[in-house]
């Protein structure tokens, strides 16, 4: 497979972009720019693509949505490897931001709070953001308004390295809340 019938696909931002080469490009006016970054204008595809034949380098359509497509004279290979090492740079820069859960009961003793406490503090150093969960069995559901408290005193405990993200909601059975940890701006 020669290098003027391929072309590659590259998520930016969510969206798709294809970036077609040499012959694959069907439109008939381009604004090329060449390969030191100087504008060359708007000109037809055969004079383009003479261009960077000439130069011994590929014509790659890089901006397909602007009026004309950009299109840049460049080493194909070499931009496609530019591209995955990007995408390798950006991959390792983000933080995946997981969900743990603390459960709880509403005649929990005062030691299990502080041990739950302790567990919920160790996830929020680590950066993971915290789901606190108040489950209710059979005739507990009855005083769930008097339970909102427990939920408040442990937010409270923990007001030093977190923030309220989601406040408390009841839903179904049990009463969740969720914590982030404070970020140090």
């Amino acid at each position: 497979m020669d290098i003027a019938s391929i072309s590659i696909f590259v998520f930016a931002e969510g969206k798709a972009i294809d970036y077609l080469i040499n012959e694959q490009i069907r439109d008939k006016e381009v604004r090329v720019i060449g390969s030191e970054g100087n504008q060359l204008g708007v000109m037809d595809i055969q004079e383009a693509r003479q261009l960077a034949e000439d130069a011994g380098l590929d014509l790659v359509r890089v901006s397909p949505n602007a009026k004309p497509p950009v299109c840049k004279i460049i080493d194909y290979g070499k931009f496609r490897y530019e591209i995955s090492r990007k995408e390798k740079e950006a991959k390792k820069k983000q933080k995946i931001v997981e969900i743990k859960e603390v459960r709880l009961s509403p005649n929990i003793e005062e030691n299990d709070l502080n041990t739950k406490i302790s567990q919920a503090r160790k996830f929020l150093a680590k950066g993971n953001r915290v789901k606190v969960t108040l489950r209710f069995r059979g005739r507990e559901l009855a005083y769930v308004n008097q339970n909102k408290p427990l939920l408040d005193d442990f937010a409270e405990k923990l007001s030093d390295v977190s923030v309220i993200d989601k406040p408390a909601k009841f839903e179904g059975r049990s009463m969740t809340m969720f914590l982030a940890a404070k970020t140090n701006k």
